[in-house]
C-alpha cells in the first residue's frame, strides 16, 4: 500500500467528502450498481485517511510500548 503524504491530508478529505457526496446523487438517480461501486471507493479513503492520521501520531507524539511489568517472585524463606 502506497503511503499517503501527510501535505496531501486535506486533499484526501476532499476526495471523501465528493464520494459521499457522489453517491447520495447516484442514491437519488437509482444507480445501485454505481453506489456500491462508490462504497468501495468511500472505504478505501476512509482507511487510507485513518492510517495518515495514525502514522502522523506516531511522528509528532510519544508512543506507548506498553512494555509489561515483571511479576515479583516470592523469595525463598531459609529453613
Amino acid at each position: 500500500m502506497l503511503r499517503v503524504d501527510p501535505r496531501q491530508r486535506p486533499r484526501l478529505a476532499e476526495i471523501i467528502k465528493n464520494l459521499k457526496d457522489r453517491i447520495d446523487e447516484a442514491r437519488l438517480n437509482g444507480w445501485l450498481g454505481k453506489v456500491e461501486g462508490l462504497h468501495v471507493s468511500l472505504d478505501a479513503a476512509q482507511t487510507k485517511l485513518a492510517a495518515l492520521d495514525r502514522s502522523m501520531r506516531r511522528r509528532n507524539g510519544v508512543m506507548d510500548l506498553s512494555i509489561p511489568a515483571v511479576p515479583a517472585t516470592p523469595r525463598p524463606t531459609a529453613s
